[in-house]
C-alpha cells in the first residue's frame, strides 16, 4: 500500500493539494467565517501549529483570480460537498490582500524597513494587473512600491493604499490576511531591544492604516503568537476580536484534534501508536478543545514513528534567556513543580508586552502559555483570569529541559550535569565533593556563591537531568522537620537522595557544619517519607559551603 507524503514544510495550500500530500481538512473554518466573522480577527497560536497554511487556504478560497482553478482545490473537502453549496457561492468573490511577516528578521531598524519594502513590493507585484485602472499619480506610487523606493511615511500607508486600488479595480471590498504579524517585533526584541520601540511604532502605523475604519476592507484575519495590546498596535482598533489559546472561538482550527489523529492512524495503518502519540504530542488545551501538535505528529509519522522532540519554538528562546533567572520570582520553585507534573498558578495577562515578561511569574507564564511551553490543566476550571498551567506532554518537557533549564545553567554541556548526578547517586561523598568543587570553580562566580538559596537553586538546575527517573522535591516536611532537597525514585528499587545545606562563614567551619547537616537529616528522620514509599536505598548528604569552598559528608 502506498501512503501519501507527509507535508513537511509545506505551507502553501495549492501545493499541498496538487502535490497529493496528506492533509487534514480544515475547511470548516471557512464555513464558520462565512456564517459570521468580526471586522478584524486576531488568532494567536504557538509557532508551527499551521497558521500560514490555514491563511493560505483562505487566500485560495476567497481570491477572485483563477477562480475556476482554485475551486478544484476544495472539491474533495467538507466545504465542497453538495449540501454546502451556499458556502461555495462565496468562493472566488473578493480581491485578497495576503502577506506574511514571518520571514522579517533584522538586526537593526534600517534592515527591518528594507525587508518590509521587499514584502510590500512582492504583494504589489502580485496585483500589477490593476494598474491599468489607476490614475497617473497612483501609477507613480505603485511603481515606487514595486522598486522598493517608498519613503518610510509612504510605506506605512502602503497596505491601505493597495486596498483602495484593489477596490477601485474590482468594485469589491478586500479580504485582508496578515500572517505572523508580530514576528518583526519578536525579532526586534531578539536584537537586544536595539530597535524594539521603533519596530513597535512602525508596525502600529502599517497595521493601523489598513485595519482601522477602512471602508475598502471586507474583513481581516491576522495570526500571531502574542496579542501585544498594550504596545498600542491595536489600541485604536475598536473592531478587533482576539481569539487566543484560552478562547473557545476557532479553538480547533490550528492543530489536530482527537478525531484527526484517529483518521491519520487509520489511513497509515498505525492504530497501535495512539498511546505513544498522546504521551509525546497531545496535551494542549486551546479553549475547550484538546489539541495535538500538528508539526510533531507529521514528523513522527514521516520518521517511521520515532519519538523525539520535533517541535522547537526558536522564537521564544531569547525571551526566556532574558527572563529566567531575573530577580523577583523564584523560578527554581516553579520549574520543580512543572517537572514533577504539578501545575503552577498564574494570572494570565493577554496584553502582556515583551518588556514586562521578566518582571514576575504571571507575565512570564503568560508568554510560556502563548508560545506553547505551558497549557491550561485539563482538570482545572479557571477562576476568571487565573489558570493552573502544566507542561503539555513529554516532547515539551524534553525541550523545556534542554533549552530552558540549559539557559538557567549557562548553556553548559549536559555531560557536566550528568557527571554530578552520577556522583550523587553513587554514595561516595569524596567523589561528589570533588565533582561539586570542580563545578563551582569553573562555573560559579565568587559573588554569586554567598547564600544557601543560591546553592539550593543551583542544585535544582543541575537535577533537571534526573526528572525522568526521580521526583525532585524541595523544602518539604518529612519526619520531624523539613529537608532542603530530596530525590524520590519513580521505581521502588531505585536510589533515593536527601540533601541538606549549611552556610559556613569561615573555611575552618566547613567540616563541622557538613557533619551538622548530615546529623540533621538523621536526627530529624528526613527519610520517613522514603520509608512510607518502601524506598530503602537512600543516600544522605550534608553539604557545607563557604564562598567557592565546599565540604560533603
Amino acid at each position: 500500500m502506498t501512503y501519501r507524503k507527509m507535508p513537511i514544510g509545506i505551507d502553501d495550500y495549492k501545493k499541498l493539494v496538487e502535490g497529493n500530500y496528506y492533509f487534514i481538512d480544515k475547511t470548516n473554518f471557512i464555513m464558520s467565517l462565512i456564517d459570521g466573522h468580526s471586522d478584524v480577527t486576531l488568532i494567536t497560536r504557538p509557532r508551527r501549529f499551521g497558521k500560514t497554511l490555514t491563511m493560505s487556504m483562505l487566500r485560495y478560497f476567497y481570491n477572485n483570480d483563477n477562480v475556476l482553478e482554485n475551486r478544484k482545490l476544495f472539491d474533495k473537502c467538507e466545504i465542497g460537498k453538495p449540501e454546502n453549496k451556499r458556502y461555495m457561492s462565496e468562493q472566488g468573490k473578493y480581491p485578497v490582500l495576503f502577506l506574511t511577516f514571518k520571514d522579517i528578521n533584522a538586526d537593526n531598524y534600517d534592515s527591518m524597513k528594507k525587508q518590509f519594502d521587499m514584502v510590500i513590493s512582492d504583494v504589489y507585484g502580485r496585483h500589477r494587473d490593476i494598474m491599468s485602472e489607476l490614475a497617473e499619480d497612483e501609477v507613480d506610487y505603485y511603481n515606487k512600491a514595486l522598486r522598493c523606493e517608498l519613503s518610510e511615511e509612504e510605506l506605512r500607508f502602503s497596505l491601505k493604499r493597495l486596498t483602495d486600488y484593489l477596490y477601485k479595480f474590482y468594485q469589491e471590498k478586500v479580504v485582508v490576511l496578515i500572517d505572523e504579524y508580530d514576528a518583526p517585533i519578536q525579532h526586534a526584541y531578539d536584537a537586544d531591544s536595539k530597535y524594539y520601540h521603533e519596530a513597535i511604532d512602525f508596525v502600529k502605523g502599517l497595521m493601523g492604516t489598513v485595519l482601522k475604519t477602512n471602508d475598502r476592507m471586507n474583513f481581516a484575519i491576522l495570526t500571531g503568537v502574542l496579542r501585544i495590546a498594550k504596545e498600542s498596535i491595536f489600541s485604536d482598533l475598536n473592531n478587533l476580536d482576539v481569539c487566543s489559546v484560552v478562547s473557545d472561538k476557532y479553538s480547533d482550527v490550528f492543530g489536530f484534534n482527537n478525531d484527526d489523529i484517529d483518521q491519520i492512524l487509520k489511513d497509515y495503518n498505525l492504530p497501535d501508536k495512539k498511546a505513544e502519540i498522546i504521551e509525546w504530542y497531545d496535551g494542549y488545551h486551546f479553549g475547550s478543545s484538546n489539541i495535538y501538535n500538528p508539526w510533531s505528529v507529521i514528523k513522527y509519522i514521516d520518521n517511521n514513528c520515532k519519538t523525539q522532540a520535533y517541535w522547537i519554538n526558536t522564537s521564544s528562546y531569547s525571551i526566556l534567556s532574558n527572563s529566567l533567572g531575573k530577580d523577583g520570582f523564584p523560578m527554581e520553585e516553579f520549574m520543580e513543580k512543572l517537572f514533577n507534573g504539578e501545575p503552577v498558578s498564574a494570572w494570565i495577562d493577554e496584553g502582556v508586552i515583551y518588556d514586562e515578561i521578566g518582571q514576575n511569574s504571571n507575565k512570564l507564564f503568560t508568554m510560556l502559555l502563548n508560545t506553547g511551553y505551558l497549557t491550561p490543566d485539563s482538570d482545572y476550571e479557571e477562576n476568571g483570569e487565573e489558570y493552573k498551567l502544566v507542561i503539555p506532554n513529554k516532547e515539551v518537557s524534553s525541550v523545556f529541559k534542554r533549552e530552558i533549564l540549559g539557559r538557567m545553567t549557562d548553556n553548559r554541556s549536559s555531560e557536566v550535569e550528568n557527571t554530578l548526578v552520577d556522583k550523587l547517586l553513587s554514595g561516595d561523598p569524596a567523589e561528589l565533593e570533588k565533582a561539586l568543587s570542580d563545578f563551582i570553580l569553573k562555573y560559579v562566580s565568587y559573588f554569586d556563591a554567598g547564600t544557601e538559596g543560591f546553592y539550593h537553586g543551583m542544585m535544582l538546575g543541575i537535577l533537571s537531568m534526573i526528572f525522568d527517573t526521580h521526583k525532585v522535591c524541595s523544602n518539604k516536611e518529612s519526619g520531624l522537620g523539613r529537608f532542603d532537597i530530596a530525590l524520590f525514585p519513580k521505581k521502588a528499587d531505585g536510589i533515593g537522595v536527601i540533601l541538606e545545606f549549611k552556610k559556613s562563614d569561615k573555611e575552618d567551619a566547613l567540616e563541622k557544619n557538613a557533619d551538622e547537616a548530615l546529623n540533621q537529616i538523621i536526627d530529624n528522620k528526613y527519610d520517613t517519607e522514603f520509608a512510607s514509599e518502601r524506598i530503602s536505598n537512600v543516600k544522605k548528604y550534608g553539604i557545607s559551603f563557604c564562598g567557592k569552598k565546599i565540604c560533603v559528608r
